[in-house]
């Protein structure tokens, strides 16, 4: 019996709406019996999980702590029907709740205990599942480690677990806090981890579902989130390589954006070498005088990027012409460059792409 079936015996074993629901309340399974409804349980359905209000006024009646069931009342000013919680407990652990809408209070106490073993049977199934996402959390680690032989060991793990199909995606969220994602709110298809402060998941390269679904939990607790993602790796062993490009795709990204590696273009340099190397190899003194004048710095980025076309450079920053030739006299004379030879236009347009991204803290 899985979890949706659970859900379905209980509603016909005791003749009302039920809806199974994880301890974060993100909707398991649900069945109906008969139309009842109030607003909690078609938000639950629709949105695959509870509000914060509605979790919180539940939780203020201990059913965090229960061992046996809870009667929620009804509360008219928000149309919320009565219902009752059977704890889904296993190992003195709450895993979640099964609710069941009952706003008459027609189940009693001894049909409520009937479907206890249901309860614990749910629990163990949930508990069963948390243990293998956790698992495979650790083998997706394993993937990224830096020995050879642990990523080999981890590759044919999961290979002949079958968890899943090349080729992958592999993408990197970054946030302030590196809390982990709870798995059970991904899709099965995605395995996740969290390396070195990155949020890391391992998807099949056919859907960015998971990825858009990562990123707004992360969002919903207001943090801002860069991601960056790599395709295809087209086998396990490739993961490693995929999550090091993925994480500078995410490094370069701007607060609420996915940068792709295939679009980074001169930016994938930030893979070859460290930062303090990079910086040796690429930043000439003419480009760091540049750099302390930000106006002229933009001139001379924005006139590299639009391949020295001077009238869509004015129209961009909004200047007169003359005022661009001087400033690009300006910048010839401060960095010691000529910008009609095309080697010194590559070296300061270079210089120019890589400084801001150089000065940020990598963890």
């Amino acid at each position: 019996m899985d979890l949706q079936e659970i859900a379905e015996h209980a509603a016909d074993l005791l003749r009302a709406p039920a809806t199974l629901e994880d301890r974060d309340f993100h909707l398991v399974a649900y069945a109906a019996h008969g139309d009842t409804i109030d607003p909690v349980r078609m938000d639950s359905i629709l949105h695959r999980r509870a509000t914060l209000a509605v979790r919180t006024r539940f939780e203020r009646h201990g059913i965090a702590r229960a061992t046996g069931p809870v009667r929620i009342p009804a509360d008219t000013s928000v149309g919320q029907l009565g219902r009752l919680c059977l704890p889904v407990r296993w190992n003195n652990v709450t895993y979640g709740y099964l609710w069941l809408l009952d706003d008459q209070e027609r189940i009693t106490p001894a049909q409520a205990a009937q479907a206890m073993p249901l309860c614990e049977r749910a629990a163990l199934l949930m508990a069963r599942q948390a243990r293998e996402r956790d698992d495979l959390g650790w083998r997706v680690a394993d993937l990224l480690s830096t020995h050879l032989d642990v990523r080999t060991q981890a590759a044919d793990e999961l290979t002949d677990a079958g968890v899943a199909e090349p080729p992958f995606t592999v993408a990197v969220l970054r946030t302030p806090s590196a809390e982990p994602l709870n798995p059970w709110l991904l899709p099965h298809s995605a395995l996740t981890t969290v390396w070195q402060r990155d949020h890391v998941l391992v998807i099949p390269s056919t859907s960015a579902a998971p990825i858009d679904r990562a990123r707004r939990l992360l969002e919903e607790r207001n943090v801002t989130v860069r991601a960056g993602v790599y395709s295809p790796c087209l086998a396990l062993d490739q993961v490693h390589e995929g999550w090091l490009r993925a994480r500078v795709a995410a490094r370069v990204a701007a607060p609420g954006e996915t940068r792709d590696w295939r679009s980074l273009g001169a930016l994938r340099l930030l893979r070859t070498a460290g930062d303090e190397a990079l910086t040796q190899s690429t930043q000439t003194e003419g480009a760091e005088r540049l750099l302390q004048h930000p106006d002229l710095a933009e001139t001379a980025r924005t006139y590299l990027d639009l391949a020295g076309n001077v009238q869509k450079t004015a129209q961009t920053l909004n200047i007169h012409r003359q005022t661009l030739y001087h400033r690009l006299r300006r910048i010839e004379d401060l960095t010691s460059l000529a910008l009609t030879n095309g080697q010194d236009r590559l070296t300061l347009h270079l210089a120019l792409t890589l400084a801001p991204h150089l000065k940020q803290d990598v963890p």
